[in-house]
């Protein structure tokens, strides 16, 4: 949980201080933006291409050298010299680190029963909702303080102990199911495995149209200063954390497609409510806060719903799941990029929604069949 915190914190800096990386690189917000974009095509085509050389790798061995390589690729950015520099830098962290999420849920589901996937992964991926809860606003407050460099330099003392930590703790002997082309063939033929991915991809997508440029939103619609835009940064963690914890609460009870259900209403409840109050600061923080509910539980259950989809191929599976969800950030985040450039300021939220209400009515479209008593006694 504690390496998502650090993953969650390394995808998502640029987005807490492109102001700060603006000028502190003599770039536009733009052009500082498209760390992101050009990031999100890095890891949306590494994840299953680093899910297949690396499958017979021991996960802790895999898991704690690329905590490791987070940390170290950190450390560099805080001594980035120009912009060129510090893209190069984030294209190598993020094509190694794209392996963490993935597998940390699918060793997560190694080491707990059954009964006790669903709420585990949730658990675990409890550490993007802290990223943002915490990380984003940390980030947001470091970096208008104290410039860009010293928010790198202290993601990467985070990513050193949890390097630690996690050697220290995680059990030795764990391995998954080997991945080869035929895993992903049997996966490619699976109806329900294509729709879920789909949703994840229409999920991100929406949220990244306004995301990825959300303090310069603020600041240009509102006048919100950074103390002001890291309040709904906070804000948007805050409520995601408790999203987060309400979905591990009742996932086992519910099932993943219920909390998914719920989740991706609210998701689309805060989206909508960003587009219609834009220029309203209060009301769009009340907004961020709704949409916040959802975005991290939304995810985490697509994890378990793809776990129990295909049990035996876990890793493989939530690998694809991650690719396609940078896949919807960099959709999000270049389309949000060309709003943003031409001054449509306020058409970004009714895009978002557009993306979000469609992952709802795939999810409404997924729903499980009832099976029969009958059936299930046969």
């Amino acid at each position: 949980m504690l390496g998502n915190l650090v993953t969650g914190c390394s995808v998502l800096a640029p987005a807490g201080m492109l102001t700060e990386l603006s000028n502190g690189l003599g770039v536009t917000i733009r052009t500082a933006g498209l760390l992101i974009t050009f990031g999100a095509i890095v890891l949306c085509v590494g994840s299953p291409v680093t899910a297949w050389l690396t499958s017979r790798i021991e996960r802790r061995v895999l898991l704690t050298t690329t905590l490791l390589v987070l940390a170290l690729t950190n450390a560099a950015s805080a001594i980035a010299p120009d912009y060129d520099s510090l893209l190069i830098i984030r294209l190598v962290m993020l094509a190694v680190g794209v392996l963490y999420t993935p597998q940390a849920a699918g060793t997560a589901a190694l080491i707990v029963p059954a009964e006790k996937r669903g709420s585990t992964i949730a658990y675990v991926f409890l550490g993007w909702s802290l990223a943002a809860a915490i990380g984003l606003p940390l980030i947001t407050f470091i970096a208008s303080r104290y410039g860009f460099r010293a928010t790198y330099a202290a993601i990467a003392l985070t990513g050193f102990a949890s390097f630690m930590f996690l050697w220290w703790r995680l059990p030795g002997g764990l391995r998954g199911a080997p991945v080869d082309l035929r895993t992903w063939v049997d996966l490619g033929r699976n109806p329900m495995i294509i729709l879920l991915l789909s949703i994840t991809t229409l999920q991100m997508s929406g949220q990244f149209v306004v995301f990825t440029f959300m303090g310069p939103l603020l600041a240009k619609l509102t006048g919100a200063s950074p103390d002001a835009i890291g309040i709904v940064f906070a804000l948007y963690g805050i409520f995601g954390f408790v999203g987060i914890v309400i979905a591990t609460r009742i996932v086992d009870s519910w099932g993943a497609w219920k909390t998914s259900l719920l989740f991706t209403g609210l998701l689309l409840a805060g989206v909508a409510g960003w587009a219609v109050s834009a220029g309203a600061y209060v009301l769009m923080a009340g907004s961020v806060a709704l949409w916040g509910l959802g975005f991290a539980s939304t995810n985490s259950m697509q994890q378990v719903r793809l776990v129990g989809a295909a049990p035996a191929f876990a890793s493989a599976s939530v690998s694809l799941n991650t690719s396609v969800l940078y896949i919807g950030q960099a959709i999000g985040s270049a389309v949000g990029g060309l709003l943003f450039a031409r001054e449509w300021l306020y058409s970004a939220g009714y895009v978002a929604t557009v993306f979000v209400a469609l992952a709802l009515a795939v999810v409404i479209a997924t729903r499980p069949r009832r099976v029969s008593r009958a059936a299930a006694a046969e």
